[in-house]
């Protein structure tokens, strides 16, 4: 019998808690509720999750073992314990991919009119035009390559996909096989668009179209077989800050060496001819259970090519458009609007557009006399960022980039490069120290003859785009204290300067994690002495051991806790005289569950914040964060009336997570609860379909008592209310 180790009675291991979400979302995939291109979007998703996961985590799990590590995870595993559960995991999660896509998926759409079709299946109309489609476009941009003692075995990039051909000369039909290889160029849509009838869709796959004509590209030799391949490589940066002479040029150095890191994964059809796949694995030096085999497209993210190319509304969510901000009849712009209340936004219901505005007036205002920015992901076509290089020409215009944003280094490098030619202060924040908070701070001598400071928080990146997908929450603010403790994270971003105390903000590295700690420590004492004590928290993962058994103490104390934790999370709750009163949900849904809320009861004077940090040691200990406070009244109540029930009600699309790690679908195990989606309510409200009563009451959790009525806060005030309030 297996031994339990005591860190696996605290906590479920971290690899399965991330293979449990990835299941999650190809749960979606295979929901037949959802639009038939949204589960073709949510199959992507999961390969290009686990891709990341694969060259990251994976990679990493096995560097660690190659230096030498044997210290235990979370979970009581040893790096090559953790590595063997994880590469199992992998291999059935691959099979359960491509049984969706081959018997779901794929069925459904042909039923639709959207084929993905094998040459053979091709007429002779749609073969003449695959035919010219090649000669234009394709064969331009190939290098078909053998492989002999004078052409060693080609550099293959991180996840290019190829073509492995078997070879034999035809002048020696006993002589040795050699192996071929073709890159597919990347330029290209993976999916061929052939004619078809009005309203249909037919493709090929483009590896399938140069397989068509590799006769053509290898004259001389015999084409025995060939298979679509794809290598994963390690794609961590290594370097050692300390002694890169420039941060910036040491990361671009890197992002090239990263196309070409140590093989970790090879994926190939599951067709292959066994002699190409043991060369392939020989040449990359990986072990048998490195390989993968797909029953269908290598690299399934590419699927999502469908989503976008075939235009059937009807096999979409519907359209939703975001909420818009209205300013109140006193606010001539947002710096009045704010000199009368706080602003909260959540993103996408609400509009993203007074974001950009924010930063976009600041530029244009000849009152605003500096502006700041934090910057950790955003768009290539960045308005914010050009608002940034518009204001350098007349204030003082401050930017703080972090070059090491896993994946948007490129795109960041070039905003940087751009804002010092024209002018804006750069900095790279602290060194050792990743900037993942969200902050823009203006300086503003307002009409009145008083200088004050402006500023929008976040929980998510400054980028347009994905706010139209990802809930986030944005909070718009003037508030003296609040705006004056941004100017001091500034000045540690900028000069490293540190002071004792950032509150009201918690601050990482330096307060935010014992802050945390006090916090929950305050709702033990409450529940101790029979006051109202509640934890709801929100966020992407949970996974910092000390914040973990201070919830279980709290637990054991009485506190009630509930947790909407979208990826993964190691505590287990209800454990008997662990964690019984502790709740896990996670959400999986259209939207990108991305913001994170933490509520207190705190005796009955509720307290709320917001912020850009999850409950993991890296957002605690490694990253410069901050979290803040939501003080404004009816934004307090917005948060805890609407938001935080319409989550903790959610039958539909959330997963409870039981004690030893599965999640299984609230809706199941909640029968008596009435089926009800948040993201779907959340929608409605914003369009002024729903209210507040449509909520059920969430049966599993004990919500804190409301500072406010039930009764909705007006986010945007009508003229006609606007004038009442006159």
């Amino acid at each position: 019998m297996a031994r339990v180790t005591q860190k696996q009675k605290l906590f479920n291991g971290r690899d399965y808690s991330w293979m449990q979400f990835n299941r999650r979302v190809l749960e979606e995939a295979e929901d037949a509720g959802n639009p038939l291109l949204e589960r073709v979007k949510f199959l992507a998703i999961t390969g290009s999750n686990l891709d990341e996961y694969v060259e990251i985590r994976q990679a990493g799990l096995m560097q660690r073992i190659e230096d030498g590590y044997r210290e235990p995870g979370y979970d009581g595993l040893r790096p090559d314990e953790s590595l063997a559960v994880l590469t199992a995991e992998i291999h059935d999660f691959v099979a359960a991919q491509y049984r969706c896509w081959n018997e779901q998926l794929l069925p459904e759409l042909r039923k639709q009119g959207i084929r993905l079709l094998e040459w053979k299946e091709l007429g002779d109309e749609a073969r003449t035009f695959a035919q010219g489609y090649f000669q234009r476009e394709v064969d331009p941009l190939l290098t078909p390559i053998s492989i002999d003692p004078a052409h060693p075995f080609p550099r293959v990039l991180n996840k290019a996909l190829c073509l492995a051909i078997l070879l034999r000369a035809k002048r020696r039909s006993s002589g040795p096989q050699v192996l071929g290889v073709v890159t597919v160029p990347r330029a290209l849509p993976r999916f061929v668009r052939l004619p078809a009838e009005e309203g249909k869709f037919d493709y090929l796959l483009l590896q399938d179209l140069i397989a068509q004509n590799l006769g053509g590209m290898y004259r001389g030799y015999e084409v025995l077989a060939h298979a679509a391949f794809r290598v994963t490589r390690n794609s961590n940066l290594y370097f050692e800050e300390e002694e890169a002479r420039s941060l910036l040029e040491t990361i671009r150095v890197e992002l090239h060496n990263r196309r070409k890191g140590d093989a970790v994964r090879l994926e190939i059809e599951t067709r292959a001819h066994p002699e190409i796949v043991e060369r392939l694995r020989v040449n990359f030096q990986l072990d048998a259970d490195q390989v993968l085999l797909g029953d269908g497209p290598v690299n399934l993210s590419r699927v999502m090519y469908l989503y976008g190319d075939v235009r059937r509304t009807d096999l979409k969510f519907p359209p939703f458009a975001p909420h818009p901000l209205h300013l109140s009849r006193k606010a001539a712009n947002i710096f009045d609007e704010l000199r009368l209340h706080d602003v909260v936004l959540h993103h996408p219901y609400d509009s993203y557009d007074p974001v950009v505005q924010f930063v976009q007036e600041g530029a244009k205002d000849p009152l605003v006399l500096s502006m700041k920015q934090t910057l950790y992901r955003t768009s290539q076509d960045s308005p914010i960022c050009e608002a940034l290089i518009e204001a350098a020409g007349t204030k003082e215009a401050t930017l703080v980039v972090e070059l090491m944003a896993r994946f948007d280094e490129a795109t960041n490098i070039r905003w940087a490069r751009s804002m010092e030619d024209a002018g804006v202060q750069v900095f790279h924040g602290v060194v050792g120290l990743k900037t993942h908070c969200k902050l823009a701070l203006l300086v503003r001598h307002d009409e009145d003859g008083v200088t004050r400071r402006y500023c929008h928080l976040g929980t998510g990146n400054y980028n347009p785009g994905t706010a139209r997908f990802y809930t986030d929450l944005s909070l718009l603010t003037c508030d003296p204290q609040i705006t004056e403790r941004v100017h001091m994270v500034f000045n540690y971003l900028t000069a490293h300067a540190e002071i004792d105390d950032y509150r009201p903000l918690l601050m990482a590295p330096l307060t935010m994690a014992e802050s945390f700690l006090g916090l929950i420590r305050r709702e033990q004492e409450h529940a101790q002495a029979g006051r109202p004590a509640h934890i709801v928290a929100k966020m992407n993962a949970l996974l910092e051991p000390s914040v973990i058994e201070a919830l279980y103490a709290a637990s054991k104390a009485g506190v009630q806790i509930d947790l909407i934790i979208r990826g993964l999370s190691i505590l287990r709750p209800g454990v008997p005289g662990l964690s019984e009163n502790i709740r896990v949900r996670s959400i999986v849904g259209r939207f990108l569950e991305h913001s994170r809320i933490f509520q207190f009861a705190n005796g009955g004077e509720l307290e709320i914040y917001l912020g850009s940090a999850d409950w993991m040691p890296r957002n605690l200990f490694e990253r410069c964060e901050v979290v803040f406070p939501v003080r404004d009244a009816a934004a307090k109540a917005r948060i805890h009336d609407e938001i935080l029930p319409a989550y903790l009600a959610d039958t539909v699309k959330a997963r409870l997570q039981q004690p030893d790690g599965t999640y299984l679908r609230a809706g199941k195990l909640l029968k008596d609860a009435p089926p009800f989606g948040s993201q779907d309510f959340l929608m409605q409200l914003a369009e002024g379909k729903a209210d507040l009563d449509a909520i059920p009451k969430a049966t599993e959790s004990r919500h804190a008592p409301s500072p406010k009525s039930r009764k909705r806060p007006a986010k945007s005030p009508t003229k006609k209310a606007a004038a009442a309030a006159d």
